[in-house]
Formats: C-alpha cells, structure tokens, sequence
C-alpha cells in the first residue's frame, strides 16, 4: 500500500478542521430555490423569496448580464434515460456549449458520455456523488461528495478543475453555500425552468419548447433535464428559434456578471 506523505495527511486534516470551523458560521437555515418565472422578455425575480442576500454573500449564479441577449444552457444529468446522446449530437451540430451537472451515480454508470461532454468542451460540474438533502448533512459529508465526483471525472477525462456546483433539488443553506465557494465553487441556480423531470409525464417536444421559449429573457441560465425525451426533440427548434430572436449561447465560464432582481 502506497503511504501518504505525514506533511500531505497533515494538510489535509488542517484545512478539513478550517472549513468545517468556518462553514459553521454561516446559517443553516434551508431553503428550496424558487423563482418568479419571466413572462414576455421581462426578467425572472428572486427578490420576494428572502434569500437574495445569501446568494449574493456567497457568490452564487441564477442569471447572468440582463442587458445582453446571452442564453446559458445547463443540464442536470442524474441517470442516464437514453437521451444524452440525442442532446449532444444536437450541441455539436449547432456548436452551441452546455454545462452538464453529474452525480456519481451517472459518473460511475456512463464514463463514456462523461469523456464525450469532455472532449467537446462542455462544462461538466458537480451534482454531488448521492444526491442528498446537502443542507442535512455535515460540512465533511458535504466535501467527501463533492470531492467524490471532482476526482471519478478527474480520473476520466484528465479534467483537474471543477468550478461549478449545483446542489441537489436545488435545497440549499448558507452554510452549503459557503462550503461550495470554500472549496472553490460558485453555485449555479436557474432562471429558466419547468417541470420537465418526471418520465411519467412527458407531454411531447412542443410542450418543452413552449415552457422554454415562454420563459427566454437577457442572461437567462435555463435548466433543462437530460432524462427528458420531450427536451431532446425540442432541443434543435429551441436553439435555432432562440437565434432566430437574436440570443447567443455562451458557456458558463464566460458568464461574469451576476444580476438579482
């Protein structure tokens, strides 16, 4: 067995003892992100949901520049339901950039598709390993799944940095913020969103354009569910039409400017 060097262990343990210090801090108060949907170009508002101040303290992203007709395009990838290649071939023939947020689960059961979004330079951020209520578990708990998925994607595609997070059912608290951004994430909620995750309940592509296209707006960060048939046959007509009215897709790595309404 290969041993750890004593001055790596000792690091180690020191900076978890600081980030659990400091994580405890910070309310643990949860909350489920929500939102006021954005209706004729106007834009969404978070402002009546009473965590405006966190998201700003911690540094965290649901919109981007109001002013530049910029779309930001995520998808949060649980398991794997048949789609994904759909939905990346459809990205590579628009050359449009996406962020797709894994968890271990669709890490550990679809490497390939992990290469893949790697490969052709999508971001790929963390979901956590489990999927967990973050907000009921410890600071260590909430690093060991996070440095989980880091490491399993690391491993595949040679991608030593992960800058994104998104927490799971979008629950969240201050204190889960703060680790995020301690560790080195910037959280990434969504201005643009329908319920598009149950299976059961797929109503055909144009209700998913429709939800989507109803919702556009300047800086928009659309969250989209990669287990959805109806999102991946609407995909090209969403991409096309967006353009159509004059939006451009940009990766979240571009996307500076944080705005909150």
């Amino acid at each position: 067995m290969k041993r750890i060097p004593l001055f790596t262990l000792v690091f180690v343990i020191i900076s978890s003892l600081i980030l659990i210090h400091s994580a405890g801090a910070y309310e643990a108060k949860p909350y489920h992100f929500g939102f006021k949907k954005s209706r004729n170009g106007e834009l969404p508002s978070i402002a009546q949901e009473g965590f405006m101040s966190i998201l700003q303290k911690q540094g965290a992203i649901f919109l981007g520049d109001p002013k530049k007709k910029e779309l930001y395009l995520t998808f949060d990838n649980g398991y794997e339901n048949g789609y994904t290649v759909k939905v990346l071939d459809v990205l590579k023939a628009k050359k449009v950039p996406a962020a797709f947020f894994v968890t271990g689960h669709y890490v550990k059961d679809q490497p390939e598709l992990i290469k893949r979004m790697a490969k052709e330079g999508h971001v790929i951020g963390n979901h956590s390993w489990s999927h967990p209520d973050m907000t009921r578990i410890s600071t260590s708990r909430i690093q060991k799944e996070l440095d989980q998925v880091k490491e399993e994607v690391a491993h595949l595609t040679g991608q030593k940095e992960m800058r994104f997070a998104r927490p799971p059912r979008g629950i969240f608290s201050e204190k889960t913020l703060a680790v995020h951004r301690e560790l080195g994430y910037t959280t990434v909620f969504w201005s643009v969103a329908y319920k598009d995750w149950d299976t059961k309940d797929q109503r055909g592509w144009n209700h998913a354009y429709k939800n989507v296209m109803s919702q556009l707006h300047p800086g928009a960060v659309i969250l989209l569910h990669s287990v959805s048939k109806d999102n991946a046959e609407a995909l090209e007509k969403m991409i096309d039409d967006a353009r159509k009215q004059g939006y451009e897709f940009k990766s979240l790595e571009q996307l500076t400017v944080k705005h909150y309404q």
